[in-house]
């Protein structure tokens, strides 16, 4: 099958460019490779089999923070097969930890007997987790920019770094659908909509990986399958929860895949055959490296109780079809025991093995001199990698609403800067990025200066001129009480209580009183409101989904000063403003905008940037806790404040001459619906064109309403474009009774600015029998002219 990857070369001033090329989802391994693999294997003993298929913290080898040569040689005496996070868990320069890298490496090619390096993964879902790195908005925001070429632009810069500190393997991107804001982990997806998570799914793998493993790096897509929902219906999950995993399977090439902490028919998904042999191999065509989610196969011991002991543990996991234990060698060493019990044969721990040397060949580090690093002085945030930090904030603001008061007049003289989120970078951060991890995982400070991260206040100083007065007042905290609570049963400390003690450390009590005084003074109020890294994340809930804490009735009392307020939300979620959304003059939901976050805002509020963002996710009206599709055509419009593909603009869009056939064999290859978009304002914008599709047929087992595709228009003021989507009828299969199954019959395509917002229509008759795919799905997305 030919699956086609966009060429796309960005020249700098240094060498640095996108791969990508027209390619043939490639096998696992090659004859070459499996040459070198089985040469190796044929030598090996038991223990250091074990060993390369583990993880491991480089805290294990360290004696007062330096690599113990003793530790090394009673840890690691036949090997590992991967570091664990291993930059996160440092606060070194990158110089410092490419040389560290290289001193490990040094001693398992040197002193242990088969001289195999380790592979060394971290994090990479908002750049490479480590110190000085560029750090990109969370990807809940990136969702809301709709850019497949700035999400490989930026994974590319992310490879870079992380080869430069001789990094080689990313437990990125998370594909899963998130239909609930009360969801803890929202934030690290793209949304609730498997098209879209596909396509920045795809978009991020190419750009990691590139297209050679010896320069770029393995992206692992996580967490298979159906991971914070409920994946027991069958249609649901192969069509839409497997989709984005799929796709960058069969488009992008992803060779490593991370089964999720979940459950799969009353089965832990760790230990299930069915999801990790049947589905992920055999129906979704998969043929690479299966690592577990940290401590994941511990938990069918200690969790889930579905094994007696760690012995069983490791060969139910290894039995099911996975491959590696992360972090810490903790179930797969009893491995030995239970081969000698019969739990598990030579032949099955030799499978693991092999997938865990073929993807170090892959990787280049089978070579005989493998490359480590670059040498001399790095730079992980040069300007360049800013500047797409830059970009990708300012695509992934929302505008919610907007009274006129935006963008900001230049009459306006006097700005109240007001809430918690307006002065501290803690509302500018994700989890996972580095300092995330290293606040939340680590319970240590971070220096909000390397990389720099812009506050809010420091971005409308940058911005604004000695004519315009900003006064600054938080007003009130996060929240009053300790509103989110921690996952005692996985973490059991006060891991929250102290990072938030963090988040206002050295600052001055907040007063209500004099931030509601110069409220009142100001032409107009900036209301930064939202969340922060210790009231969203993995292992913290919140008891709601409203403003935090005294927020909300803050936010009221701004608004009862009569000055227009200017709502803008940082968070990891939608967040529930019905209560007083209609009397805010203008709302923008900006995300966790990373390290640029400031200085977009800012540009978005004085109109530098016309905001082009568009909702990855339903907005709830509610803090009702139910999932919410739009694919399901949002039966209760009571629970929807903001739809799917929702956002306002500085300017207004005009579609118009909608052209398409009436006819089309469902064996046709593509065929192709096209329509004119105009910018009818005076200023520049960029519209998110977006393809629907409903079943016409009152019995059709297909959702009501489907997103098949999307273009980012840049239009100037006055100009009109016509644009095209070109179609494939496998785009329309469902999963019926085991089979990929094309119906033929009616179907009526939408084009709109949201998926309530439809502008144009048009029906296609897809003539012939029903089409049965006998290889499964291979066309995933429209192309776009």
């Amino acid at each position: 099958m030919r699956n086609k990857i966009i060429l796309l070369i960005l020249c700098m001033s240094f060498n640095w460019g996108l791969f990508a090329q027209e390619m043939t989802n490639s096998n696992y391994s090659t004859p070459e490779i499996d040459a070198k693999v089985k040469a190796l294997m044929s030598s090996m003993t038991m223990d250091e089999k074990l060993a390369q298929i583990m993880g491991t913290r480089i805290r294990d080898i360290m004696v007062d923070g330096k690599i113990s040569l003793e530790k090394c040689r009673e840890h690691i005496p036949y090997g590992i097969g991967h570091f664990c996070q291993f930059s996160s868990g440092q606060e070194l320069s990158p110089e410092k930890l490419r040389d560290l890298v290289r001193e490990i490496q040094q001693y398992l090619m040197t002193e242990t007997r088969l001289k195999i390096p380790a592979i060394f993964h971290e994090e990479a879902i908002t750049g490479f987790a480590t110190l000085g790195a560029t750090t990109f908005p969370q990807q809940i925001g990136v969702g809301c920019t709709w850019n497949t070429e700035l999400v490989e632009k930026n994974t590319n810069s992310t490879a870079q770094n992380m080869r430069a500190a001789g990094a080689t393997f990313a437990l990125s991107p998370m594909l899963d659908l998130s239909r609930t804001a009360h969801w803890n982990r929202h934030q690290e997806s793209y949304g609730e909509d498997a098209y879209l998570t596909s396509r920045m799914g795809v978009a991020f793998v190419q750009g990691l990986q590139g297209n050679d493993f010896k320069t770029g790096v393995a992206a692992t897509v996580k967490h298979f399958a159906g991971y914070g929902t409920k994946n027991n219906n069958s249609k649901l999950l192969y069509e839409e929860y497997l989709m984005p995993h799929e796709a960058c399977f069969k488009v992008a090439g992803a060779k490593s895949v991370m089964p999720s902490y979940g459950v799969y028919k009353a089965l832990p998904v760790a230990a299930s055959p069915t999801m990790l042999d049947q589905i992920l191999r055999r129906d979704a065509g998969f043929d690479g490296l299966v690592v577990s989610d940290y401590g994941a196969i511990t938990m069918l011991y200690k969790k889930y109780k579905v094994a007696k002991d760690s012995m069983m543990a490791a060969a139910l996991a290894l039995s099911a079809g996975m491959d590696i234990e992360l972090s810490s060698p903790s179930m797969f060493p009893k491995l030995r025991e239970a081969l000698k019990q019969g739990l598990v044969t030579e032949q099955l721990i030799d499978g693991a093995v092999k997938r865990s040397l073929i993807m170090k060949a892959k990787l280049g580090l089978l070579d005989k001199k493998p490359i480590i690093g670059k040498d001399g002085d790095l730079d992980f945030d040069p300007p360049a990698f800013r500047n797409l930090a830059y970009e990708t904030a300012c695509q992934s603001i929302v505008l919610l609403e907007n009274n006129g008061i935006l963008p900001l007049k230049k009459e306006v003289k006097k700005i109240a800067l007001v809430g918690p989120n307006a002065a501290n970078v803690f509302g500018l951060l994700g989890d996972y990025t580095y300092q995330g991890m290293r606040s939340f995982w680590k319970q240590t400070t971070f220096d909000a200066n390397n990389p720099k991260l812009i506050t809010v206040k420091e971005g409308l100083e940058n911005r604004l001129g000695e004519n315009v007065q900003i006064k600054h007042e938080r007003g009130c905290d996060w929240s009053a009480a300790l509103e989110a609570k921690i996952d005692k049963e996985g973490f059991g400390d006060s891991r929250i209580e102290k990072l938030k003690m963090m988040t206002v450390s050295g600052l001055p009590q907040a007063d209500l009183k004099n931030a509601l005084q110069i409220a009142k003074e100001s032409d107009v109020i900036i209301a930064v409101m939202g969340e922060n890294l210790y009231l969203n994340g993995e292992g913290r809930w919140r008891k709601g989904i409203k403003l935090p804490g005294e927020q909300e009735a803050f936010v009221e009392q701004l608004i009862a000063t009569g000055k227009p307020v200017v709502l803008v939300l940082l968070s990891g979620r939608q967040q529930v403003i019905s209560q007083f959304s209609d009397q805010c003059a203008a709302i923008v939901q900006a995300w966790f905008p990373g390290e640029e976050g400031g200085n977009a805002i800012a540009d978005v509020l004085l109109g530098n940037v016309n905001p082009s963002g568009k909702l990855c996710v339903s907005y709830p009206r509610t803090e009702e806790k139910v999932e919410i599709n739009y694919q399901d055509g949002y039966e209760n419009k009571e629970l929807v404040h903001y739809p799917f593909g929702y956002g306002l603009s500085y300017t207004q869009y005009e579609y118009s001459a909608i052209k398409m056939k009436s006819k089309v064999d469902i064996t046709d290859e593509r065929f192709s619906i096209s329509c004119t978009v105009k910018n009818t304002g005076s200023v520049d914008g960029t519209e998110i064109v977006q393809l629907y599709v409903s079943p016409k047929n009152a019995n059709s087992s297909m959702k009501p309403i489907l997103l098949k595709g999307f273009q980012r228009v840049e239009l100037k003021a006055g100009e009109g474009k016509t644009i095209q989507f070109k179609v494939s009828p496998q785009q329309l299969v469902e999963y019926k009774s085991g089979k990929w199954i094309i119906e033929a019959g009616d179907y009526e395509f939408k084009i709109g600015a949201s998926c309530t917002d439809i502008r144009l229509k048009g029906s296609i008759n897809l003539q012939g029998e029903n089409l049965q795919l006998e290889n499964g799905r291979e066309v995933f997305f429209s192309k776009n002219k």
